[in-house]
């Protein structure tokens, strides 16, 4: 099981300058790649692939040693992958006939990640072992920087990047081998609705209350936004004033994030099967069951009427064929986990009907497993269901 942790980082000043201009660097190396790959193709009709640009970093490098040669290599490796499969995904957009989305160079503001993409090449989590309350990663070019820790970490660092938001500074861990805590079943099931009057309503009547804080700091960023709008464009003032009023917001952000967390857990925690809209949201550990959000709120749970006027309000639900009266949410809750046990049903019938036949072809196919016996298709089709996530 693959998993991050991100915590935040307490850098000296001079670490703070130095981080800024590590990702300034990588930035500016983003950009000039773009350019290398449009101007390439635009004069010559040549595609420039990520194999090209890094061998010709090692020479930038060279002659550039207290530019981009004092960061580690393996980091600006990472910044050109970035890119290959920013294309990538250009080119798989056009295939597929959707917007294409050209990559676009990166200005302030836009590019804020540096990756390392191995720990020990050109950085070090817990770079001082023997310190006995505080713990650092060490980055190339930047040293060791501290790190506020407030949980363990789990498994096997792979990767670690440092991320700036606002004007604090973050290390994110992606560790693998981390070991999964099945959770107890419960035997509940239950549909959820995520609305506006509250953030989520099961089935079975349970709300959990919009916190709604933007509106709690409301009052101190309207304050903020004035202060801002009087300063004088390029001004020392205005810069701290942008400052003050990105706080705001990243701590109305970092509110919400955690809010979401904390109620997607309780659910996951109460209930084997949760049905929900397809609002992509992502698996927690449970079985989910994405269906169609359409007409969920104007449907009678009682008798099916759909009907525009059967929501008179946001929050009042008031069938116009049988009366049945109930809360908005709670009456869509209980269509959304209809219309998923009954694709639950449906899915598990069909792979009832379908394992004969892969039974069968597991035999005829020559690219099977000698752990399980079972052809790579039939593998990945196990794996699937045992991940538990039914996406329909």
């Amino acid at each position: 099981m693959r998993r991050s942790f991100k915590f935040l980082l307490r850098p000296t000043s001079k670490q703070a300058a130095a981080l800024a201009a590590c990702v300034e660097d990588h930035r500016e190396l983003y950009n000039a790649a773009l350019e290398h790959w449009r101007t390439a193709y635009r004069k010559a009709g040549v595609t420039v692939r990520y194999g090209d640009q890094s061998g010709e970093l090692k020479h930038i490098r060279a002659d550039d040693p207290g530019g981009l040669g004092r960061w580690s290599f393996s980091s600006q490796q990472a910044t050109l992958r970035r890119l290959d499969k920013a294309f990538g995904a250009f080119f798989k957009r056009v295939r597929q006939g959707r917007a294409p989305g050209f990559p676009r160079f990166k200005g302030r503001g836009w590019f804020d990640t540096v990756e390392w993409p191995k720990d020990g090449d050109g950085c070090r989590w817990d770079s001082r072992p023997e310190h006995p309350t505080a713990t650092f990663v060490r980055l190339q070019g930047i040293g060791h920087v501290r790190v506020h820790q407030h949980r363990t970490v789990r498994g096997r660092v792979k990767t670690i990047s440092a991320k700036r938001e606002g004007s604090r500074w973050y290390v994110v861990l992606s560790c693998e081998d981390v070991p999964a805590e099945p959770l107890a079943a419960s035997g509940a099931v239950a549909g959820i609705d995520m609305g506006v009057a509250s953030l989520v309503t099961t089935s079975d009547g349970g709300q959990v209350a919009n916190p709604r804080h933007l509106a709690a700091t409301a009052d101190r960023l309207a304050v903020a936004q004035r202060d801002l709008a009087r300063k004088k464009r390029g001004g020392r003032r205005r810069r701290k004033a942008v400052v003050g009023v990105a706080a705001l917001h990243a701590k109305v952000r970092r509110q919400r994030l955690d809010g979401a967390h904390k109620a997607a857990l309780a659910l996951v925690r109460a209930y084997d099967v949760i049905v929900h809209e397809d609002l992509r949201i992502v698996n927690a550990g449970r079985e989910l069951i994405a269906v169609n959000p359409r007409n969920t709120s104007r449907s009678c749970a009682r008798c099916g009427h759909c009907a525009k006027d059967n929501r008179p309000t946001q929050a009042e639900f008031r069938c116009t064929a049988c009366g049945h009266v109930a809360h908005a949410d709670v009456n869509a809750a209980i269509n959304i986990l209809r219309a998923g046990l009954a694709l639950r049903q449906a899915a598990q019938a069909a792979s009832r009907e379908a394992s004969p036949f892969r039974e069968r072809r597991s035999h005829e196919r020559s690219d099977s497993c000698d752990g399980c016996g079972g052809s790579l298709r039939t593998i990945a089709t196990h794996f699937r269901i045992c991940s538990e996530v039914i996406h329909l």
